[in-house]
């Protein structure tokens, strides 16, 4: 049953008859000195935690309009959150450059995130309503040694609010453009002298941004709703038990990018010698026009391109379904065992995510993921944390050891087919390349026939030992010779079925030398154990159109060896066997299908044991001084790619198949040194950092599927046959750490008179690629080479990595008269210019911009009720978050033209930052 909103809040709110609020009201603002944080897991000022943290409190969240971890983003300039082709399962999360890319779920986080110490399988699962809440935590650099999970860049800790032995209730409602609407509930106080419980709510709803001409509807709109309650039971001091529980629903149509604007670009002059790229519009000679809609035989394509107008067409009646359910349940335990403190977590959550799909993102039929619930990703995670820790020697030694313990029951069911328009679209497509698909001619044929014929004519185009005249004739006995087997409406429904079992012991000891002078060492052993099922069943006749164009081959190879015999071979065709076998066949041995016809089952698994750690130097050359030094070692787990695109040219399934799937886990070292100074009225966090990544996990989208890669640096020179696009000539044997990040990170806060707070922050990260690279070793022949469609990655900055990023915001509250109070309040959020995608075409680029928010107020001063105006990305500033090749449309890139001369006919997509919002938000607590 799916709950309306009187619904909602009759659970929430009870008797309540405020219409209450998820965020704390203004107050004072605090000094830097006074904010606490559990970083460290243990309560300590900010100012005294030597490692590099930033802390946003409830108040600066509410002030910046925070309602998910994206928003973090105007805060924490080292942290970019952004989410693709979904908002339940592609959310991703990147600290100092460094991120996991992509929506695919075999992938785990490289920046975990926590909510009330419990770990959230991905960080898409926290792209949802949080709530109230008390605090979130940015810890930079890999972790391992004090969180339950370990985490390779950071991770984002967030602290909801807990329940209060003070009877409250509080409430907000929200309206702005967009036909937006924001309702929260909550109440919470004492049930007894031990016991106090907390009831909170939130539903939202909003228009979508993105229009289908089509059907005249909006898409990335939102429809969701959190309740969450809490009890705590303290009897002591010393002791106290949390229990907490949540639901959460969406019902959502995301994400569709509309297209990048359309040309198609050719060169016969190459860029720079050894095929590094020049970019640049001297390098293109000839804009050859729009792409798409030259494709009359497959139907009325249509490309809006004007991508800022947020304006798509769309296959009508296909879907972009995002339904999520996501909750759990939790239990915090902490208690004294003689001096020592016990804390115990555990805690079960479920997430399940449906997703449909108009998978070419456009309005001819060609691809689609059914909205009917077969495809979905669900997440059945168990986890169990247990610490101990205290002091000893005169409190010398500040000691922790833990130990956590996770099960996690991963299904993912893709269910991806062909459309009523693929054949026909398929065999306009086909040009002078064959099945590279590089050209647009309109052959004019509708069915497989057509489409095979269209391959054996592009073929024959290159072919001189077949006369001009002749080719059509010899085109259509080849056809002739292919079963005529329909794909339109086939496809495939692929199940992976994925069990994680990961056990970990950990410490981390603080040792004071002396008043003055700390070490820090902390360690873990991680042993993960993940077990892989899956069944692959697909009824297409792609792999059996596939199978006819090599038996034709052998009867052409046959013929060829025995004219006289002839092999079955069509009589029109018998006297060019030997140029059909070598030249005009060739190429379709093994063909690879856009989804092939591997059906089978196997079973696969994998057993990794790491070890990683810290070890910090710190020193307080005065009360209000901080100084470290440090060195950590993170990890994050391997893992299966949950993609059969690995599994293309294979008939049936086994161990050399499977191999192709697993990729190895990321393991970093990293160094820094800091330095923090909290003043009366000023703070300032410095961090310098050197970060060196080995086998980093780079999953890449070719507009059709994901490959995973693990990519090192190899210590041989490559004499750039790494960026040369061609494949298998750069194995290397002796590799190295193949990503480096480096750069500082400066955080500042001011108080410089009453009722003002300042605060600016700046990151600078040369987040790289090294030269010379290598990728994942081939199953079979063990080559390393780095695939060919990542050429432009030596040398080059990460996607999404910004060289520099700078943010800012000013608070003032004023009292206005008597008890009343104002609040003017401005961040702003500036990135420099980023490649938004894992393979760095420069159609992803995306320069530099600046985000700006603003929210006016007035409320009492006790909070009792408060009236905000607020406007996010006031100057309604337009930018990509990702972009995306579209599937199917078209091949290559600019920088390949650049590089090597050809042509380039690839459309692209893009899905949208948010444009400007405004609106009203009324507020009251009693």
């Amino acid at each position: 049953m799916r709950l309306q909103p009187p619904i909602l809040f009759a659970i929430v709110a009870g008797a309540t008859a405020a219409w209450p609020q998820t965020r704390i009201a203004p107050t004072a603002a605090p000094d830097a000195r006074d904010v606490v944080v559990t970083a460290t897991r243990r309560a300590s000022l900010l100012a005294d935690v030597p490692i590099a943290v930033s802390a946003v409190t409830a108040k600066r969240l509410a002030e910046t309009g925070a309602t998910d971890i994206r928003q973090l983003n105007q805060l924490v300039p080292s942290l970019l959150v952004s989410s693709t082709s979904s908002e339940a399962g592609g959310g991703g999360a990147r600290i100092r450059g460094i991120g996991t890319v992509g929506d695919n779920a075999g992938l785990e986080s490289s920046v975990a995130t926590f909510v009330d110490g419990v770990y959230r399988s991905r960080v898409g699962v926290a792209l949802t309503e949080l709530g109230p809440l008390q605090r979130i935590e940015v810890l930079r650099g890999p972790q391992g040694t004090l969180f339950g999970r370990n985490a390779s860049a950071g991770l984002i800790n967030i602290v909801t609010a807990r329940p209060d032995f003070a009877q409250s209730e509080y409430g907000e409602v929200s309206v702005g453009n967009h036909a937006y609407r924001r309702l929260g509930a909550g109440l919470t106080g004492p049930l007894s002298s031990s016991l106090a419980y907390r009831l909170d709510g939130v539903w939202q709803k909003r228009r979508g941004f993105i229009e289908d001409v089509i059907s005249g509807r909006h898409l990335q709109n939102r429809d969701r709703w959190l309740v969450r309650g809490k009890l705590l039971y303290k009897p002591t001091d010393s002791l106290s038990l949390l229990v907490s529980a949540d639901f959460s629903r969406r019902n959502e149509e995301c994400c569709v990018g509309p297209y990048l604007p359309a040309a198609d670009v050719t060169s016969s002059t190459p860029g720079r010698p050894g095929g590094q790229p020049l970019y640049g519009p001297s390098s293109i000679e000839a804009i050859l026009g729009r792409t798409l809609s030259a494709v009359p035989s497959a139907g009325a394509g249509r490309v809006l391109d004007d991508t800022f107008a947020r304006k798509v067409a769309l296959t009508p009646g296909r879907s972009f379904r995002q339904d999520v359910t996501d909750g759990g349940v939790s239990a915090e335990l902490h208690g004294n065992i003689g001096t020592a403190q016990l804390t115990f977590i555990t805690a079960y959550r479920g997430n399940k995510f449906i997703k449909g799909q108009d998978a070419d993102f456009g309005n001819l039929d060609l691809l689609v993921r059914s909205s009917d619930g077969s495809g979905f990703t669900r997440f059945r995670t168990f986890t169990h944390e247990v610490r101990l820790q205290g002091k000893a020697f005169d409190d010398r030694l500040d000691w922790l050891v833990g130990a956590y313990y996770a099960h996690e029951r991963l299904t993912y069911a893709d269910n991806q087919s062909y459309g009523l328009d693929f054949e026909g679209f398929a065999a306009a497509r086909i040009g002078t390349a064959g099945p590279n698909f590089a050209t647009f001619p309109a052959f004019g044929f509708a069915d497989l026939n057509g489409f095979a014929q269209a391959f054996a004519a592009a073929q024959l185009a290159a072919t001189p030992a077949v006369p001009v005249g002749s080719r059509p004739a010899v085109a259509n006995a080849v056809a002739s010779q292919v079963q005529n087997v329909v794909l339109n409406g086939t496809g495939e429904l692929d199940h992976y079925r994925q069990r994680d079992r990961n056990l970990a012991l950990f410490t981390h000891n603080i040792v004071g030398l002396t008043d003055s002078l700390s070490v820090t060492l902390g360690a873990r052993y991680t042993d993960d154990r993940k077990h892989l099922g899956a069944d692959l069943t697909s009824n297409s006749g792609c792999g059996v159109y596939a199978a006819n164009l090599t038996r034709l081959r052998a009867l052409a190879a046959a013929a060829a060896a025995n004219p006289a015999g002839n092999g079955g071979l069509n009589p029109a065709i018998a006297g060019l066997a030997a140029t059909l076998a070598n030249s005009v066949l060739a190429p379709f041995t093994g063909l690879a299908c856009v989804v092939n016809n591997a059906n089978g089952s196997f079973a696969a698994r994998r057993h990794e044991g790491e070890w990683s750690g810290t070890a910090v130097l710190s020193y307080k050359p005065a009360g209000n001084m901080l100084t470290y030094a440090s060195y950590a070692r993170g990890y994050k787990a391997g893992g299966f790619n949950l993609d059969r695109a690995a599994l293309f040219n294979s008939a049936t399934l086994g161990s050399t198949s499977f191999g192709s799937l697993g990729f190895k886990p990321e393991r970093v070292d990293a160094w820094e040194l800091g330095a923090k100074y909290d003043g009366r009225a000023v703070a300032v966090n410095v961090a310098l950092f050197h970060e060196q990544f080995r086998d980093f996990q780079l999953n890449t989208f070719n507009g059709l599927n994901f490959f995973v890669s693990n990519i090192r640096g190899c210590k041989d020179d490559l004499r750039n046959a790494d960026s040369d696009a061609v494949a298998g000539n750069s194995a290397c044997s002796e590799t190295r750490s193949g990503v480096a990040s480096r750069g500082v990170e400066i955080e500042a806060s001011a108080h410089p008179v009453s009722d003002v707070r300042l605060d600016a922050g700046f990151t600078y990260a040369d987040t790289r690629y090294r030269h010379d690279l290598v990728g994942s070793p081939d199953p079979v022949s063990g080559n390393n080479s780095l695939q060919p469609n990542l050429f432009l990655l030596p040398g080059h900055r990460l996607s999404n990595a910004p060289a520099y990023t700078w943010t800012g915001s000013a608070s003032w509250t004023p009292a206005v008269s008597g008890r009343l109070r104002a609040l003017l309040h401005a961040d702003i959020r500036h990135q420099s210019g980023i490649n938004t995608g894992s393979d760095l075409f420069v159609e992803k680029a995306q320069g530099g911009f600046a985000l700006f928010n603003a929210r006016l107020g007035l409320s009492r001063d006790d909070a009792r009720w408060a009236i905000e105006l607020w406007a996010q990305n006031l100057f309604d500033r337009n930018y990509k978050q990702i972009a995306f090749s579209e599937p199917l449309q078209g091949g290559g890139t600019v920088g390949q033209v650049t590089a090597f001369g050809a042509s380039s006919t690839q459309l692209y997509g893009a899905f949208l930052g948010e444009p400007r919002t405004w609106g009203l938000t009324v507020r009251t607590k009693f």
